[in-house]
């Protein structure tokens, strides 16, 4: 029988994650929710998609988020891997019992190629932090810190954007991100419960800008969408000179099913602002008061 979690889930902002840290190879940080967050940034890879150099802020990001689950984890991630790091990174993960729900593109006319494989996982999280491990290590994934590259200014006016898009956005590696929640809860199957899932776990609406310069940006990210979503944001998008260039699953047993939306384009950044915007405006997501 499916019961909630709720009262055996624990406040885990001070949890010790470091022998986590010591499995996975790099230390995260906390995220609201109580999720812990562990970035891989691909500043391995040089990509260009349409002429733009992509920034690993931008779109070359990979991930991996716990959430306590009484004395276990669940485990999510994104994996950026180029296309001969594939089928070794699934078959590591595979014995290690982690499970790949999805593996496809999210932008379009990249050089070289790149594939984005969306992980999931519950059970000891150490046991999980060591097989994410192994897996990436097949990769020339950086497991060293990243240096610091975030400044108040890069190009483009950061104010009006926010204004147009009614949100608050920040600077990381040279990319003005935003990450809008969801106003409706998101549930998953984890073996005989269901469990909420927060969305720092890849269920926030992600909108990246990075300056391509004259006040120009090339944007990407995904629109997290119910079914009665997809078309009226896909016309949205279209109707404003941005490409969508992906719709598909991140996951598999969802409630209610999510269909993920990933979009590109490379122009003005207020006109762009006011083109998310108005996709934005289709989806159900928390307004900023």
């Amino acid at each position: 029988m499916i019961s909630s979690l709720a009262s055996a889930q624990q406040q885990v902002s001070t949890t010790d994650w470091k022998p986590v840290e010591q499995a996975l190879g790099k230390s995260g940080s906390m995220q609201p929710g109580d999720v812990y967050k562990v970035s891989f940034p691909r500043s391995d890879l040089k990509v260009t998609a349409a002429g733009v150099e992509l920034k690993p802020a931008l779109a070359l990001g990979s991930w991996v988020a716990f959430k306590r689950m009484g004395d276990m984890a669940v485990v999510m991630g994104d994996l950026v891997l180029a296309e001969n790091e594939v089928t070794p990174v699934l078959s590591k993960l595979q014995q290690g019992g982690v499970e790949t729900t999805a593996l496809h593109n999210h932008v379009l006319n990249e050089s070289p190629r790149v594939m984005y494989m969306h992980i999931h996982a519950m059970g000891d999280p150490i046991t999980i932090a060591k097989a994410i491990h192994d897996a990436l290590a097949l990769t020339k994934t950086p497991f060293a810190a990243s240096a610091s590259t975030a400044t108040a200014e890069i190009g483009i006016d950061t104010r009006q954007i926010d204004q147009i898009m009614g949100q608050s956005g920040k600077v990381n590696g040279g990319v003005y991100q935003f990450s809008i929640a969801r106003a409706d809860e998101i549930t998953d199957i984890m073996g005989d419960h269901k469990m909420a899932i927060p969305p720092a776990m890849g269920l926030a609406q992600a909108i990246n800008f990075q300056p391509t310069g004259a006040g120009k940006a090339a944007i990407t990210g995904d629109f997290v969408l119910l079914a009665s979503e997809v078309t009226p944001v896909m016309k949205a998008l279209r109707e404003n000179g941005i490409d969508v260039t992906a719709v598909h699953s991140h996951m598999l047993t969802e409630n209610p099913r999510l269909f993920f939306m990933h979009f590109w384009a490379n122009d003005d950044a207020l006109k762009l602002a006011r083109g998310l915007r108005g996709a934005l405006d289709k989806v159900n997501v928390v307004r900023k008061t």
